[in-house]
């Protein structure tokens, strides 16, 4: 997932997502995968991480992003960017 944007998210493991964002809102682990969410006023980030290695660290592989008020999609990047701290 190589969106312009996303580059200081996919790959990284949840000690860089949480210094990049803060805490997490929500941390939910499935089996060896996890999904972490984030969300501010503009947003809500699922951040979702699976270990790429057999018995490896989980990392970011994909990423949704809605709106907070009313769940509509909106662009990845740009909620990534409204989240940052």
């Amino acid at each position: 997932m190589s969106v312009p944007g996303l580059e200081n998210v996919i790959g990284k493991n949840e000690t860089a997502l949480a210094n990049t964002f803060g805490a997490p809102r929500l941390s939910v682990k499935e089996g060896d995968a996890r999904k972490l969410q984030f969300a501010g006023e503009a947003c809500v980030l699922d951040v979702y991480l699976y270990p790429l290695t057999p018995r490896g660290e989980p990392t970011a592989t994909y990423v949704d992003a809605r709106r907070a008020s009313d769940g509509i999609d909106v662009d990845r990047a740009a909620c990534v960017a409204a989240l940052r701290r």
